[in-house]
C-alpha cells in the first residue's frame, strides 16, 4: 500500500521509496527477530552475505568473455561452495560411492568383492586442484 501516492516531484518519489521500505518491514516484522539471531551467534549484517556472493558468484561468473548456461553455472557454483565450506572431500567420497552404486553395482553384483577395484585407489586423486 502506497500511503504517499498523491505526492508529486522529487521529494514525493523519495517519500514513496521510504514508504515502500517501511511497508515491507511492517509486513515481514514477524520474521525480523534480530535479537534472537544475535543471541544465537548468527550474522545479521548484509556485508557477510555480500562478501560470500562476491567470493562465490561474482568472482567466477563475471570473468571477461565467459558465457554461462544455467546448468553449467549452477554446477560450478555448487562446487565452489563445497570447496569454500571445506565440505568438498566429504562430498566427493559420497559422489564416488553414489556413482558406483548407480552405474556399477548391478553390473558387478555376481563378482566377488575382492576383484572389484576399491572406490578410492590409494594415492590416486580423481581431481586436480586448480588455483
Amino acid at each position: 500500500m502506497r500511503r504517499s501516492a498523491t505526492l508529486r516531484g522529487t521529494k514525493g518519489k523519495a517519500r514513496l521509496a521510504v514508504d515502500d521500505c517501511a511497508d515491507y518491514l511492517l509486513k515481514y516484522r514477524g520474521h525480523l527477530r534480530y535479537h534472537e539471531y544475535l543471541a544465537a551467534g548468527l550474522p545479521i549484517s548484509t556485508g557477510v552475505i555480500e562478501g560470500a556472493c562476491r567470493h562465490l558468484v561474482k568472482d567466477r561468473m563475471d570473468i571477461t568473455g565467459a558465457c554461462w548456461g544455467l546448468e553449467g553455472a549452477e554446477a560450478i557454483l555448487k562446487l565452489r561452495s563445497l570447496r569454500s565450506s571445506g565440505d568438498f572431500d566429504a562430498y566427493w567420497t559420497f559422489h564416488e560411492s553414489a556413482d558406483y552404486i548407480r552405474n556399477h553395482a548391478d553390473l558387478y553384483a555376481s563378482t566377488p568383492p575382492t576383484t572389484i577395484l576399491p572406490l578410492k585407489l590409494a594415492g590416486r586423486s580423481h581431481l586436480r586442484l586448480v588455483r
